[in-house]
């Protein structure tokens, strides 16, 4: 049962000086047009009505697709407002907003204070210097290890995004960066592998051969070490991958590998000719694999051994042990 729900108020765009060569937010969030300050209540209003009767313990409402901080603050205010007054009134428990490193200051983190923002998730994208120049961030690291500092100096809960595969990137500066998120104190993140959307000077590179994006495989291969890294600090991964752009289960793919890691592992060490790999029903699918391919793989490498599997909810996510 879902116990969390998030009220999504698209601003594309809004607030963002910069064109990184990646950025393409209309596409992103399928809206040409940001939504006002007016406008959010009656967004607000609507799912309210649609969650009415669900028992959550959660509704947060989530300024998304734009810069928010860079927005002129007495704007800013206008659309804190129009939210804060639902959290006022109980409606709303929580209030979530993205931003850029550079957009942190103290007069700013006051204002979202004083609005009761609680979660400012910051678009770090990489901790890799020759990374945001090359991807025309308009800040290096040093931004995001500061603003990060002063967002958890002011008590709200940090989020941190990382991008895969940008151009000058590799695998082992995507897992500096992974390790340098935990060094910085967030509390949330998301994981994107670069996608090159058509209208962004990321595709005009593509398309002269300047710039070739990382395979499947190779995206998968880079992310699960990342989310190793993220989840067994005790990060809350909340998204792994965008929408259904790289692929439809990408993070299935992803958590069915870290699966399959851990089942073998114990495997080895395995004796009998029988065994039962166990997990919480959540992570159910992740055990079996994605279109169950763990399962062919256990057949294929281990003929000897009879598979059964099973579910025990004393199991935290994606905890899996062979009995």
């Amino acid at each position: 049962m879902k116990f969390h729900a998030i009220i999504p108020i698209f601003i594309p765009h809004k607030g963002c000086p910069h064109s990184c060569v990646f950025c393409n937010q209309h596409i992103i969030t399928a809206s040409e047009k940001p939504i006002t300050a007016g406008e959010v209540p009656g967004v607000i209003e609507k799912y309210l009505s649609t969650l009415s009767g669900r028992n959550l313990k959660t509704v947060e409402a989530a300024f998304y697709g734009g810069s928010f901080t860079g927005i002129p603050l007495d704007e800013q205010s206008e659309y804190l407002e129009a939210a804060y007054h639902y959290k006022r009134k109980g409606g709303l428990g929580r209030i979530r907003l993205s931003t850029r490193p550079d957009f942190i200051n103290d007069k700013i983190l006051s204002n979202l204070k004083f609005f009761g923002v609680d979660t400012i998730e910051l678009g770090a994208q990489s901790f890799d210097d020759i990374v945001l120049k090359k991807s025309k961030r308009g800040h290096g690291s040093a931004a995001i290890r500061e603003s990060s500092r002063m967002i958890r100096g002011y008590g709200f809960e940090l989020g941190l995004q990382l991008m895969l595969g940008l151009p000058g990137d590799t695998a082992e500066k995507d897992e500096y960066s992974a390790h340098e998120l935990v060094k910085a104190g967030a509390s949330v993140a998301r994981l994107y592998p670069t996608v090159v959307f058509e209208g962004t000077e990321l595709h005009r590179m593509h398309v002269a051969g300047g710039y070739f994006p990382p395979s499947l495989e190779e995206y998968v291969g880079v992310t699960k070490k990342m989310y190793e890294t993220i989840s067994s600090a005790g990060v809350n991964i909340i998204r792994v991958g965008l929408k259904s752009y790289l692929h439809p289960a990408f993070r299935q793919l992803v958590e069915s590998e870290l699966a399959l890691e851990s089942l073998k592992c114990q495997l080895n060490a395995a004796s009998g000719p029988g065994v039962t790999l166990l997990s919480n029903e959540k992570s159910f699918s992740n055990m079996i694999g994605h279109r169950k391919s763990n399962k062919a793989y256990f057949r294929k490498e281990y003929p000897h051994i009879k598979f059964s599997y099973g579910t025990d909810n004393s199991l935290a996510d994606n905890q899996y042990i062979v009995i």
